[in-house]
């Protein structure tokens, strides 16, 4: 898929991770976790912000400088209602070029949207967009090799792609940064998270 069909498919549902059945707990142990490994808190980005707020709330009150990113439309009017004051990018971060580095960057859930043969360069991306001593943390598919799905979610199709444990962590050792934790976080569930620190 196309990134703006992947667009169109999250502005129809945008309104679920907004509403009360949403859990708003997903990813946050595991962003505790990644913020254990932060020296600085200045700056920080949520890429693929969505409409819940959940992880923009939280990396205000751990004191950054907090700025979030999405493809959506519906997602971003949704989360600019929920932080007016929070600075909001409305964009394709396949093609988005960051406008400075970061202490922080959470990329949970979102980039394996990104079509397989840019994932590559929007990995890259993340790693040089952080500060010395700064923290990714990036979830992918859990997969040995590149695959691609696209599966229905909420009657969209939603289109997921990894390039495989292999390559990413060969990726972020060729980006001068170290893989502090790696984690099947919902085995036997395929679903994936790195905490990922620029050296």
């Amino acid at each position: 898929m196309k990134p703006s069909e992947i667009a169109s498919s999250y502005d129809q549902i945008a309104h679920h991770w907004n509403g009360d059945k949403f859990n708003r707990k997903n990813g946050i142990a595991q962003h505790e976790r990644a913020l254990q490994f932060t020296k600085n808190r200045a700056n920080a980005i949520d890429i693929g912000c969505g409409s819940s707020g959940r992880i923009i709330e939280m990396l205000l009150s751990e004191g950054f400088q907090t700025e979030g990113l999405d493809l959506s439309s519906e997602m971003i009017r949704f989360a600019k209602e929920r932080h007016p004051h929070v600075l909001f990018h409305h964009a394709d971060i396949c093609t988005w070029e960051l406008p400075h580095q970061y202490d922080f960057i959470s990329a949970w859930d979102s980039v394996w949207h990104a079509p397989l043969e840019e994932q590559e360069s929007v990995l890259v991306k993340l790693c040089s967009g952080l500060n010395p001593e700064g923290v990714l943390i990036y979830t992918s598919g859990g997969l040995d090799k590149p695959g691609v799905v696209t599966n229905p979610f909420l009657g969209q199709p939603l289109y997921n792609a990894a390039i495989g444990i292999p390559r990413t962590l060969q990726i972020v050792d060729e980006c001068g940064c170290i893989c502090r934790h790696l984690e099947y976080d919902q085995y036997p569930g395929p679903h994936l998270y790195l905490v990922i620190q620029k050296v």
